[in-house]
């Protein structure tokens, strides 16, 4: 699965206009970090309900810039959330951090 698919990005554009696109885009970003630090503070052992619907709003939002591979592993944390022992957990955040960061890099890239 490639990390970054551009054009769920530019289809977006074509939707909306670019400078809404880029709007919704900077509000993605910020939420997209807010998730990814709450999820850290989050604790699988009492909070998994939670987790999971943290999980499925990063996934819609990941899925609706293209950050496919992003959006693959909040769909694995929202579905295994019942389940995870705390270092799969932490495994999956890691992933997921990795897959934010590395679908970033490439959309700085052009």
């Amino acid at each position: 699965v490639s990390v970054l698919d551009r054009e769920v990005f530019r289809e977006l554009v074509r939707e909306i206009g670019e400078q809404a696109a880029n709007e919704v885009h900077a509000v993605f970003t910020a939420e997209t970090e807010t998730r990814l630090q709450l999820l850290r503070r989050l604790a699988i052992e009492s909070e998994r309900v939670r987790i999971g619907r943290e999980a499925h709003s990063l996934k819609s939002s990941a899925a609706t810039f293209g950050y496919r591979a992003l959006a693959g592993l909040a769909l694995r944390l929202e579905r295994e959330a019942v389940r995870l022992a705390d270092n799969e957990y932490r495994a999956l955040l890691d992933a997921m951090d990795a897959a934010y960061s590395s679908a970033a890099a490439q959309e700085l890239q052009g």
